[in-house]
């Protein structure tokens, strides 16, 4: 066999079409760089070129190798002759091989950011559809999240504001090169064309229908449409390159979380080996939760981190069942939580509580699911689990602190409203009656620091 034939073979049999990035992916090779690329791909021509030189003999008989008129009986030395003696061939035989995959792989990113960057190709066509059915009818408000590699976040943000725009859509979209993480609300006819447009971008083809979640409202539910690029779509205030969702816990089905808590209520006090975490937030905690579980003291997401590092040795040689309102807290929490490699096991529950409710309504998570738009709350029982701030009568729906500087949530039931307790402590009651104070707004009130902990 001559040079050239030996290069066609050579290249043929290493299925340089094969080697696109979705194949290399797929075949848990990531090339952060050229050089790594290319030391692939000169193992793959070694191996190759040494397989060329492999001489057919009977089923039973060992393997033999030809090569400059001298036969190999053993791999280590055909491989340390052809490393003398063919060096510069693989060499060539490489770059060839490089040459034709980037080539071919520059072509497909071209052609994909030329699609991609025509945002007017991805919005759907809506002629067929009335102004007033996409401003006025019946309503739901989508919530759903995707992590995925996004090269160009701008172009997305652009893209999904005219999107939201056309179809009268309302809420808050967070994009970033990790993913995106969106709830949205508006009409039927308006959100069913905007997952169909979800669904139909490249991006996103990863996502199914089930993945997002549908629950009763409208446009109303949003002040605005806010659509942004950040550096996380959830904002746990830890670099996502550092902690990756990647290194998220196993996820379980509604069915088999359901089960694992089940069980770990009926074993009661014997089960000290497992924790039922609960990582949102205080005062969604507060209103509704899983029985019997454990609700950190944290006023907002970015605050877990430290709650992790603060109580690692309650976590130790544990096993950890994680849930929050729709799954994508615990992406990146879980990921945390299994970089400290204290847990015996991290699990977490897909879809969230939300898709677990749809499920058991009346199963072991009770009283209300917050969210974050101008419901507060939506219900998948009848259950208050929680109280009065001034009263103690029970009572679930939040309110804003009427305080103007103050942006805390209070629990106050009519008849207390009825009295004038519509701030959430005392303190800020005093400061709302004393007209000529001035201040500026603020996160947490002086009663953040008095409040009961609710942790289980």
């Amino acid at each position: 066999m001559d040079s050239d034939d030996l290069a066609d073979s050579v290249l043929i049999n290493l299925d340089v079409e094969g080697l696109t990035p979705e194949t290399l992916k797929q075949e848990r090779y990531e090339f952060s760089t050229t050089r790594k690329c290319c030391s692939y791909i000169k193992k793959r021509t070694f191996a190759t070129f040494v397989a060329s030189k492999k001489v057919l003999t009977t089923s039973d008989a060992s393997p033999l190798w030809q090569c400059c008129e001298e036969t190999f009986s053993d791999p280590c030395s055909i491989h340390k002759h052809v490393s003398n003696l063919h060096a510069d061939e693989i060499e060539q035989l490489t770059t060839a091989a490089l040459d034709l995959m980037l080539s071919q792989s520059e072509g497909e990113k071209d052609e994909n950011e030329s699609q991609l960057k025509d945002t007017s190709s991805w919005i759907p066509e809506t002629s067929h559809v009335s102004e007033e059915k996409l401003s006025k009818g019946p309503g739901e408000v989508l919530l759903y999240y995707c992590y995925c590699q996004i090269q160009d976040p701008k172009l997305i943000c652009a893209w999904q504001s005219e999107l939201c725009s056309k179809l009268c859509l309302t809420g808050k979209v967070r994009v970033a090169t990790e993913g995106i993480n969106g709830t949205v609300g508006g009409t039927k006819t308006g959100t069913s064309l905007y997952i169909k447009a979800m669904l139909s971008h490249p991006i996103f083809k990863v996502m199914l229908v089930e993945d997002f979640k549908i629950s009763e409202g409208s446009a109303e539910c949003f002040h605005e449409l806010k659509v942004g690029v950040y550096k996380e779509i959830v904002p746990m205030g830890v670099d996502p390159d550092i902690i990756s969702y990647r290194l998220a816990g196993t996820h379980l089905e509604p069915e088999e979380f359901h089960k694992q808590v089940q069980s770990l209520l009926e074993d009661g006090s014997s089960k000290i080996d497992t924790i039922l975490l609960d990582c949102r937030n205080f005062y969604e905690s507060k209103i509704g939760q899983f029985r019997n579980c454990l609700a950190p003291d944290i006023r907002k997401f970015s605050y877990f981190p430290a709650y992790v590092d603060k109580n690692l040795d309650l976590f130790r040689n544990k096993k950890v069942l994680m849930y929050c309102t729709g799954g994508i807290r615990c992406e990146r929490g879980s990921a945390y939580l299994r970089s400290k490699n204290v847990c015996k096991e991290v699990y977490q529950l897909k879809g969230g509580i939300h898709k677990y409710l749809e499920q058991f309504p009346e199963g072991f998570y009770r009283g209300k699911l917050f969210v974050f738009d101008e419901r507060y709350a939506i219900s998948f029982n009848n259950d208050i689990i929680s109280d009065c701030r001034y009263c103690g009568a029970p009572w679930d729906q939040y309110q804003l602190c009427s305080t103007d500087f103050c942006c805390q949530l209070v629990l106050s039931c009519p008849s207390c409203r009825e009295k004038g307790h519509t701030a959430c402590c005392l303190v800020c009651q005093a400061k709302e009656q004393m007209t000529s104070y001035s201040l500026s707004h603020k996160e947490e009130c002086e009663c953040t620091d008095s409040r009961v902990c609710k942790e289980k």
